[in-house]
């Protein structure tokens, strides 16, 4: 039935255009018109007669009565956004209060009403929904209740004992939600739970946690299972454990995995140490630590048939996880800067500095991908069979397939492809630079060009690599010239301290990558000068007037005045006939008749040859319809 689906996209469409009041009058036309389809609602100029309410015999019959039930639970909740953001807009520094906090609360109530009808619906086995769409059901409801409870408690006096236990209800709701919207996640791998598990469900936990007096460097998911209500809910316990067996597992307990419960404290960037004030950051570095060693394994059993697409694909786990640590960091530091903290505390200051490590390294390992797929040595080789394959079924006739090498249009196109990562990547350092705190460190700041510089000659060279392709007049001129840069950009890159090689490509180039390209633009540009020099040498010879033999031609005649080095071959070459040793034929052997050879058979067979030659010419010749003489 995709419950949360569905949601999500009405509320996207709805929001990119207008407001929730927006929302709200797009959702009444929907309700308007499936009710008329459905056959539910009330003709014109007819009393209103209250309808039976949904049961399963019409989920099953027709699905759209699900769909109504969202409508309808999704219009009294933009019903009660739409007063809560025109109240905000009205009065920034006061509170709601009187007939409007109570006008939103009874829209709540009825949005979690209906879906908790939807819920008890989809419970009925004769509507035919499955345990995934039961589990969407109570993580949408439970996020209603939720929404209610907060509204009700987001009003109400704080720092008393009182405030400490009227947040539980609001609590077990969210929990109830994150926990379900967490193990679909972690199942599916699908975006739409992540938007609204950071969207909504984790900062509204996180607000309810901090006024229960819970810890901020408690993380959000040890809440969400401390609150979980296991004991009310066992029923849906063992559909949730099928989807993650460690969903309702703290992964700061003593009885997790290990290696996953190892969460770092501290963070060091640059010889500086800054602690993990947030709970979240660190469980988050947790995960990318664990990425990490998969990746490695991946790239350490990858065989000559891995592609460099499947490599790159194995990368996609590691961004996750360094992600979901660049959000952590940026949702800390924003709750801070909320709270009024100053840039000099040193909480600021450790997440300052977590977010620039964060940040580098998610940089890092996009370059990393982006490395991997352009291939071997960074692109500073092109071999033009590297991607071609050859089939795994056997031929016909028993023979080797043969590769057959690409053409100029394809090899084109694999450059343009290299351009297109490299420019991404320095795109990506040049973002580093932009970074909050990155700028002042010029140490850091030099490396950063050092390491551009690689990069950017090997895009260089590879659009040098297609102006060698084109074969124009002034295709050498302008790989020369590209090549000449190159070398520059080489040498520059050279003069800082390369890292040492890993088995994981990142940001840093190693040494070995470092010579293999200073070496080959070296033979490249010598090799480019010389073909340069002989067509200056070519068009002033044709522009002179002058069609000089070449001296190759002429090696049987010596030099009177000296030899001519400026024109030692014909540039470039022309084709033209050879001259070689002519060849004979020996055609008398096939009527010569050489001692031993049979000559009587010979002569036998000779006759015998004459004699059917004769019987053929005798035979009368038919004639057609249109023959003569008949």
């Amino acid at each position: 039935m995709e419950i949360t689906h569905f949601v999500t996209s009405q509320r996207d469409n709805a929001l990119l255009i207008g407001d929730y009041n927006t929302y709200r009058a797009q959702l009444a036309r929907r309700i308007r018109t499936l009710r008329k389809k459905l056959g539910r609602a009330t003709p014109k100029n007819v009393k209103y007669s209250k309808k039976a309410p949904i049961t399963a015999g019409d989920v099953q019959s027709n699905q759209e009565f699900v769909h109504l039930l969202l409508l309808s639970s999704e219009r009294a909740w933009a019903h009660a956004m739409y007063m809560k953001a025109a109240h905000a807009e009205d009065n920034t520094e006061q509170g709601i209060t009187g007939s409007t906090r109570k006008h939103i609360i009874s829209r709540l109530h009825k949005a979690s009403k209906i879906a908790n009808d939807l819920l008890v619906l989809l419970g009925d086995q004769l509507t035919g929904a499955v345990e995934r769409d039961r589990l969407e059901a109570q993580a949408y409801a439970s996020s209603l209740s939720g929404a209610e409870e907060f509204e009700k408690q987001s009003e109400g006096i704080k720092d008393s004992e009182a405030s400490v236990d009227r947040w539980q209800p609001c609590l077990h709701h969210f929990a109830t939600a994150r926990v379900i919207y967490n193990a679909l996640l972690k199942s599916t791998r699908d975006d739409t739970y992540k938007e609204v598990l950071v969207g909504s469900i984790d900062p509204s936990i996180r607000y309810a946690a901090y006024s229960s007096s819970i810890p901020r460097t408690v993380a959000v998911s040890t809440v969400a299972i401390k609150y979980f209500p296991q004991d009310r809910l066992s029923g849906i316990v063992p559909a949730i454990e099928e989807l993650d067996p460690e969903a309702l597992v703290d992964p700061s307990s003593n009885t997790a995995n290990t290696a996953a419960t190892d969460v770092p404290n501290t963070i060091t960037w640059r010889g500086r140490k800054a602690n993990i004030i947030d709970a979240a950051i660190g469980q988050a570095l947790a995960s990318v630590a664990i990425a990490e060693t998969e990746l490695s394994q991946f790239l350490t059993s990858a065989t000559e048939d891995t592609t460099s697409r499947e490599k790159g694909g194995a990368y996609d786990g590691i961004l996750i996880a360094s992600q979901d640590a660049v959000d952590a960091t940026r949702h800390a530091i924003e709750e801070l800067e909320k709270e009024g903290v100053e840039e000099g505390d040193s909480r600021m200051q450790n997440l300052r500095v977590t977010n620039l490590a964060v940040n580098y390294d998610l940089i890092g390992w996009r370059i990393g991908r982006n490395r991997v797929l352009i291939g071997i040595d960074d692109g500073a080789s092109f071999d033009s069979n590297e991607n071609q394959r050859q089939p795994k079924r056997p031929r016909k006739d028993g023979k080797q397939w043969t590769v057959k090498p690409e053409g100029n249009g394809r090899r084109l196109a694999r450059l343009r492809e290299r351009v297109v990562l490299l420019d991404a990547i320095l795109q990506s350092i040049d973002s580093v630079k932009e970074l909050r705190g990155a700028a002042r460190d010029t140490a850091f700041i030099d490396e950063l060009d050092a390491k551009r510089a690689y990069y950017q000659a090997l895009k260089c060279l590879n659009i040098a690599q297609s102006h060698m392709l084109l074969s124009t007049p002034s295709s050498a001129r302008s790989a020369l010239a590209l090549l000449d840069r190159a070398l520059t950009l080489s040498t520059q890159s050279k003069s800082h301290n390369a890292s040492p090689a890993s088995s994981i490509p990142r940001l840093d180039p190693s040494s070995t990558h470092l010579e293999t390209l200073h070496s080959r633009l070296s033979a490249l540009v010598i090799r480019h000068r010389a073909l340069v020099h002989l067509q200056t040498l070519t068009s002033s010879s044709a522009t002179s007037g002058r069609s000089l033999r070449p001296l190759v031609d002429s090696l049987d005649i010596y030099p009177v005045g000296g030899a001519n080095l400026s024109n030692l071959v014909t540039y470039p070459p022309k084709l033209q006939p050879i001259p070689v040793k002519p060849l004979f034929l020996d055609v008398a052997f096939n009527y010569i008749v050489y001692p031993g050879q049979g000559a009587v058979k010979a002569v036998e067979e000779r006759a015998e040859e004459g004699k059917m030659e004769v019987e053929q010419d005798q035979t009368p010749k038919k004639r057609g319809w249109f023959g003569f003489g008949r």
